[in-house]
């Protein structure tokens, strides 16, 4: 299915794409090549983009990131996004017996990669630093991740929401994990580091 479908599916009428998902066959290289790759590119070309191209007026002084430590924050969080999604397949396909579903890594990964479209697709805003709050809308990805996550990897309904609960609690910590190592590695918690720009 070509990219632009599928995000549109998965974000307009998730209930139908699972559906098509969960048949689809599909390997770890498809999957990211096909998807995550160029989706997991767009927060993080458009954050470089808002951070050290456009800048932040702060008291009447553009400041921004500089080009290298914005270049470098980009890949980073890239390379990050791209091994969270990986780890949260492992543990989702982890803890599927735990909750009555069945283990199933391609599974695994085609829940953690679709379900993370929304948080892809929202961090477009991330373009201009003054709209990145928008990014917000990127929660949307908890929603199709309960919808894909019991149908795919076969739970019961009735230990479908503790599962999602749990996986959600994982994401969440995955997120802020690779955003805290991703920070620390370009220094982006350092105010002294950012330049101010005209």
């Amino acid at each position: 299915m070509a990219l632009v479908d599928r995000v549109k599916g998965i974000l307009l009428t998730p209930k139908t794409e699972w559906t098509v998902i969960e048949t689809e066959p599909a390997t770890p290289a498809s999957l990211y090549t096909g998807y995550a790759i160029p989706l997991a590119a767009i927060p993080a070309l458009a954050g470089f983009i808002g951070w050290s191209v456009v800048g932040i007026n702060v008291l009447g002084t553009s400041i921004k990131i500089p080009m290298s430590d914005g270049l470098v924050g980009a890949l980073a969080r890239f390379i990050g996004t791209l091994l969270g999604v990986f780890v949260l397949a492992l543990i989702i396909d982890a803890l599927a017996p735990t909750f009555g579903g069945q283990k199933s890594s391609i599974q695994a990964l085609k829940v953690a990669v679709y379900s993370s479209t929304a948080t892809w697709v929202a961090g477009i805003f991330m373009i201009i630093p003054s709209l990145s709050i928008l990014s917000v809308l990127g929660l949307y990805s908890l929603y199709l991740l309960y919808l894909g996550l019991p149908q795919l990897m076969k739970a019961p309904a009735d230990k479908a929401v503790g599962y999602t609960a749990l996986i959600v609690v994982v994401g969440i910590v995955l997120f802020l994990l690779v955003g805290a190592v991703t920070n620390q590695l370009v220094g982006y918690g350092t105010w002294a580091r950012w330049t101010p720009g005209g």
